[in-house]
């Protein structure tokens, strides 16, 4: 049985959330916080991965179809912006996850355990995507901005091996012996 991404959430919090707060007292909020947020990051890449496997593939488009788990029973009301090879974006303007970590009286431990998981999931997903996002609902904006793109090729060099010299070109007249 599948459980909604949301209601998934929501039993996820109230386990996580007393064993935060008590970690918290023992090791201190930062380090707490820092655990979480490896942890968080960890599971989030593998359900990257899970989701390109379940969508039949890892491009922009079979992306566009993974994240619609994300609204499941209503959790999401989003905008799609734009939608090519190369870019998918939309904005969330209704986030029933923002409403229920409120409802739960934990906002704050809302971005690590949902909003923050949005780019290490990218990373399993797809490590040539990126996603940029400005702002989210749950911060107190009016809407959450995805912004999904490819990334751009980088060169592969070595930065630690010396560049490759470039023989210079026969001058003019000169041709190769061979010898």
């Amino acid at each position: 049985m599948n459980l909604p991404l949301l209601q998934q959430r929501e039993i996820e919090a109230q386990i996580v959330a007393p064993l935060f707060r008590a970690f918290a007292a023992e090791v201190g909020e930062a380090k707490a916080r820092a655990i979480l947020q490896c942890v968080v990051a960890d599971l989030a890449r593998q359900s990257g991965c899970q989701a390109a496997q379940s969508a039949g593939g890892n491009s922009l488009a079979h992306l566009a179809l993974a994240v619609e788990r994300w609204r499941a029973g209503e959790a999401l009301e989003w905008t799609v912006l734009s939608q090519t090879d190369d870019h998918f974006e939309f904005n969330v303007t209704r986030c029933r996850y923002a409403e229920m970590y409120r409802r739960l009286g934990l906002e704050d431990l809302g971005a690590l355990l949902s909003c923050n998981r949005d780019l290490a999931m990218i990373e399993g997903f797809n490590p040539d995507l990126q996603l940029t996002r400005t702002q989210t609902i749950l911060q107190g904006a009016s809407h959450c901005d995805f912004r999904f793109h490819r990334r751009l090729a980088e060169p592969t060099t070595n930065p630690s091996l010396p560049p490759t010299p470039i023989p210079p070109e026969p001058r003019t007249g000169e041709t190769d012996s061979g010898s």
